[in-house]
């Protein structure tokens, strides 16, 4: 097969890559594979499906509040259901956190983040939160009382499958091909001019990538895309290209249970009076309401200790809850005493340590897009237009809603962004 564009990887980042190249070059051929059986079936799946605009790197900041500004476009003006619910992030602190945090908390609001706070109020808005710990048991756990909540308002929920069907039905619609079952096996790298010598391209050779090698035979293509998330050393550590991220396994654990029916009866944080996704301090444990469902989901970002590592079938670890997660959770939200959960999944993050930013960089003959750090999701849409302006030679590209971005910002030569300083 030969095509204008290959893209490689049909999770969010692969699906909105395509749809805006194929938007900005309608006449080009251009053909999507995956090496699963449908859309976003990988780490795309098995997203929380969160997103927020609350950021201290104003880059971002701008990918992910007009990504946002795009969802609420695709589900409002153009009827796509994402089941998109904004029910807010809400992280709690301690005093002394708080006060550490002040500095860069004033940096968001500087960026145009729209945050709320909250203290003594905090109790009678959320049933049955403890906010304050006594005794040998809070000390060994290391608890933090919770004086300060603070709500990113622009931020909440969305169905992550509904999200990558969207984008895979408007490239396919403006006449995009989509190959499912077809696993890219390695990148085709010859010289640009080829002598017909045994053993090229050599190093005096301008070499380029032509495509791939895959499950269901060669594709070539002028221009490959590279979006395969975690997965994305595989193919490009034989070629010499840094994907700049390395993968890391993450938790999802969801619960069903009359007992935490308080969680759906929050008061004054959205219209939904739905939990927001809420960070508990210190620890990296967070939950939010699923509304579309009725349910509660629990993660952790939990980062030292937890090893770096490529998993092509990750596992939940039930032991991760009820001897880790559980613990802090029951002290803070007594609801989930004895509550198991009926469903968990395990995904991974593919995490850039270096500054936190997402990477669409170019190499001769192919376009990289990822090491999104688990925000993938969440900066869809504005690294889908990134993706398609590097292809088409801007040097400057457009976000939803008009807002400029300068396209070599995230690549690696030119790189020019700021280090994220909130993470969770």
């Amino acid at each position: 097969m030969e095509t204008d564009v290959l893209i490689v990887g049909g999770g969010v980042l692969g699906f909105s890559s395509a749809y805006h190249m194929k938007r900005r070059r309608p006449d080009d051929r251009i053909v999507l594979i995956d090496r699963l059986g449908g859309p976003g079936q990988g780490n795309s799946a098995k997203s929380e499906g969160a997103y927020r605009n609350v950021f201290t790197s104003k880059t971002n900041y701008l990918l992910a509040d007009s990504t946002i500004d795009a969802f609420n476009h695709l589900e409002h003006d153009l009827g796509y259901d994402l089941k998109l619910s904004h029910i807010g992030y809400l992280w709690l602190f301690s005093e002394e956190q708080h006060r550490r945090l002040r500095p860069v908390l004033e940096s968001m609001a500087g960026l145009g983040v729209e945050l709320r706070f909250f203290d003594e109020e905090l109790t009678s808005m959320i049933p049955g939160l403890v906010t304050e710990f006594t005794g040998e048991e809070a000390e060994i756990l290391g608890l933090e009382p919770v004086d300060v909540a603070m709500q990113g308002v622009k931020c909440g929920s969305i169905d992550a499958d509904s999200l990558v069907r969207c984008y895979e039905r408007m490239f396919i619609e403006a006449g995009g091909e989509v190959v499912y079952g077809a696993e890219a096996e390695k990148l085709i790298l010859e010289p640009e001019e080829e002598l017909g010598i045994p053993g090229e391209p050599f190093v005096w050779q301008d070499a380029a990538v032509k495509g791939a090698e895959t499950s269901k035979g060669e594709i070539r293509a002028a221009t490959t895309v590279v979006a395969t998330g975690v997965w994305a050393g595989r193919l490009l550590d034989p070629i010499g290209v840094d994907a700049m991220m390395r993968p890391k396994k993450r938790h999802i654990f969801v619960f069903k249970d009359p007992r935490l029916r308080g969680l759906f009866e929050v008061k004054g944080l959205n219209e939904s009076g739905a939990m927001p996704l809420t960070v508990l301090p210190k620890s990296g444990v967070y939950l939010k309401a699923e509304v579309s469902e009725g349910s509660i989901w629990v993660g952790c970002a939990d980062n030292l200790g937890r090893r770096f590592g490529l998993e092509d079938d990750s596992q939940p670890e039930e032991s991760y809850y009820t001897d880790h997660i559980y613990h802090l959770l029951v002290e803070y939200l007594p609801c989930f005493k004895d509550v198991r959960p009926v469903n968990m999944w395990a995904g991974q993050y593919a995490i850039n340590g270096f500054d936190g930013i997402p990477v669409v960089a170019p190499a001769p003959g192919m376009i990289y897009v990822g090491a999104a750090s688990g925000s993938g999701i969440m900066k869809s849409d504005a690294l889908g237009r990134i993706a398609a302006s590097l292809y088409v030679g801007e040097e400057e590209t457009e976000l939803y809603g008009g807002r400029p971005f300068r396209v070599a910002d995230l690549g690696v030569r030119s790189r020019r962004v700021e280090r994220e300083e909130f993470i969770i």
